[in-house]
């Protein structure tokens, strides 16, 4: 929605290793156990990807989504946008109970062809799981088990809870309640990504 509404490329390290490991690559092979079982895939490998597609479509304008997840990719982060005399302007971080977590992972979609991300719940898509932004199919991705939850909230207080205080101290962080309805938080980024641009 962001690219749709601000012509900002958007990502993901885990869009991005999913297309690695759909195109069959050695390094989508490799990483697929470790996304499978909720953990995160290595710094240094995340930082290569992160850094090459900055290089390719980063020189306008980015928007990250789970990235940085580590005080290390955070720091290289911060090491690689100075190479590219381009700024950090804005760390987003969503504040989001770990039962909102759950019900969320528990009724994700995503579309097959494009990655487009809804829920089971919405209206629109009970009847037909399709993609309305290019009619792939809407399915559950295979690391959205509850069971890999626990995984994945314990990376996530060990690894990236610490990521709040580094952006913080660079006053550039604003925190956002994510427990509320898709609209209202969408809202609440693209206010504060207008207000930067």
């Amino acid at each position: 929605m962001i690219t749709r509404q601000f012509g900002i490329p958007v990502t993901s390290p885990g869009a991005i290793l999913r297309r690695e490991r759909d195109l069959g690559t050695p390094l989508g092979k490799k990483t697929a156990e470790v996304l499978q079982s909720g953990g995160l895939v290595s710094d240094k490998i995340i930082i290569e990807l992160i850094e090459d597609w900055l290089r390719l479509h980063g020189g306008h304008g980015f928007v990250f989504d789970g990235f940085p997840r580590t005080l290390r990719q955070a720091e290289s982060l911060t090491s690689i946008l100075a190479r590219l005399r381009t700024a950090l302007d804005l760390a987003i971080w969503l504040e989001v109970s770990e039962q909102t977590v759950r019900d969320r992972i528990a009724g994700r979609l995503q579309c097959g062809e494009c990655g487009f991300t809804t829920s089971s719940s919405s209206a629109q898509f009970a009847e037909r799981a399709v993609c309305p932004y290019c009619d792939g199919p809407l399915v559950r991705r295979n690391d959205d088990d509850l069971s890999v939850l626990q995984t994945r909230l314990q990376e996530f207080r060990t690894k990236t809870e610490p990521l709040a205080s580094f952006y913080r101290k660079m006053s550039i962080l604003h925190r956002i309640d994510g427990n509320r309805d898709r609209e209202a938080v969408f809202s609440d980024i693209s206010r504060l990504i207008e207000d930067k641009r």
